[in-house]
């Protein structure tokens, strides 16, 4: 008997996937110039001039063999103590080598966290709306997810909601900010809440709650937004990093965990990230790559096209009557559909070649994800399809 769980894991695309697969089929009929994708959150800017020259630089100096053989299970050293410096340097924090886990990007870094630090039984809670890959991340760990629903006016956390979710048999909880799908950051004022309740929480239970920050989004926040480092606000804080967007590196899965000295039997816990890594197959993350990425943790690709972008659809969608909160950073927005069932919506824009993601996808219904890491020009060829969408309903 195979596991059948992971079967229906290989044999069924997520809906982002399926949206973005209809999309290159479609596009062979009509042309890819008439099919308006927001689907997939694939960077549309190019890497830095500075990642090609180093990894140029790299292979034309480096001994081959060194460049391309293992490094050690946890990454490079001479990379990992690079990254760290740039934490101490860019957010006034300790950090070492040694407190740092390379992985093959952000989701590789989560698996890791999930699968060091639950049992079966313990729970997870995640935030609505989530990454849809998340519970897969931790029913693979053999945890619970719980789901904290939106406060749906600014995306932040509904403590509420959040207080009743909480029990004896939590063990982490999962945030996202900047937020995919929504792109909203959490203000300094809701990290400071959310640790008086973790650190309450975790001394009524006897037991370390863990909050697992994965901050693949950091760099990519618009003008006046700050995103607070979370481990300055809560001591027991995991971070799951990616260059994927920054660098827009998708396609290299190059990331790393950092387990800061402050958290609770700090050396156990990052025994358990690297154990996991070990039980998971991901020791040693690509070696061109961390020493690439190391080189470069201080650059960007030109972002600012998605803060333009971002602009442009909010005022615009709004204008139209869609009900839009402004992103305070990623590439996504998250309006509310003009209908209650966001699917049926959903398929009502398919229709017309404007491919959207349903927001029951992310658990939380009622809405659509526009992912614009497009060329602005698609946005504008597509805002005469939104208006048509919208005039169906009128």
């Amino acid at each position: 008997m195979l596991n059948e769980q992971m079967v229906g894991y290989g044999t069924a695309r997520s809906v982002i996937r399926e949206l973005f697969e209809y999309g290159n089929q479609r596009a062979k009929v009509v042309g890819r110039e008439n099919i308006y994708d927001f689907s997939l959150g694939n960077p549309s800017v190019a890497p830095p001039k500075e990642v090609n020259e180093t990894i140029r630089r790299l292979t034309d100096e480096m001994d081959p063999c060194l460049l391309h053989g293992y490094t050690s299970a946890p990454g490079d050293p001479e990379a990992r103590e690079r990254i760290a410096q740039s934490i101490r340097r860019r957010f006034g924090m300790e950090a070492s080598a040694g407190e740092l886990y390379m992985t093959v990007g952000a989701a590789a870094g989560l698996c890791c966290c999930l699968r060091g630090l639950c049992n079966p039984g313990d729970e997870v809670i995640t935030f609505a709306p989530f990454f849809p890959e998340y519970g897969v991340f931790i029913a693979s760990a053999l945890a619970q997810m719980k789901v904290c629903p939106p406060r749906p006016e600014d995306f932040q956390i509904d403590f509420d909601a959040l207080e009743g979710l909480i029990g004896p048999a939590t063990k982490a909880l999962i945030i996202n900010s900047p937020n995919n799908p929504s792109g909203a950051v959490y203000t300094a004022d809701t990290l400071r809440r959310l640790a008086r309740l973790l650190e309450e929480k975790s001394r009524r239970y006897g037991h370390p709650i863990y909050l697992i920050s994965d901050e693949p989004y950091r760099e990519i926040v618009f003008s006046g937004v700050e995103v607070p480092y979370v481990p300055k606000f809560y001591a027991n804080t995991l971070v799951c990093y990616s260059w994927s967007k920054s660098l827009s590196l998708p396609g290299e899965r190059i990331g790393y965990v950092f387990v800061p000295g402050q958290v609770e039997d700090q050396s156990r816990v990052y025994g358990a990230v690297a154990g996991a890594g070990r039980a998971l197959g991901y020791v040693c993350a690509p070696s061109l790559m961390q020493r690439v990425a190391a080189a470069c943790c201080e650059l960007t690709a030109d972002l600012s096209v998605y803060e333009a972008n971002a602009r442009l659809l909010t005022r615009e969608l709004t204008a139209m009557g869609y009900s839009c909160v402004a992103p305070g950073g990623t590439f996504y927005l998250f309006p509310r559909t003009l209908e209650a069932d966001d699917v049926a919506f959903c398929q009502k824009a398919r229709e017309l070649d404007l491919l959207v993601v349903p927001g029951s996808g992310f658990a939380c219904p009622g809405h659509m994800r526009i992912s614009y890491c497009v060329p602005t020009e698609r946005i504008l060829r597509s805002l005469p399809v939104f208006r048509q969408l919208a005039q169906l309903y009128k």
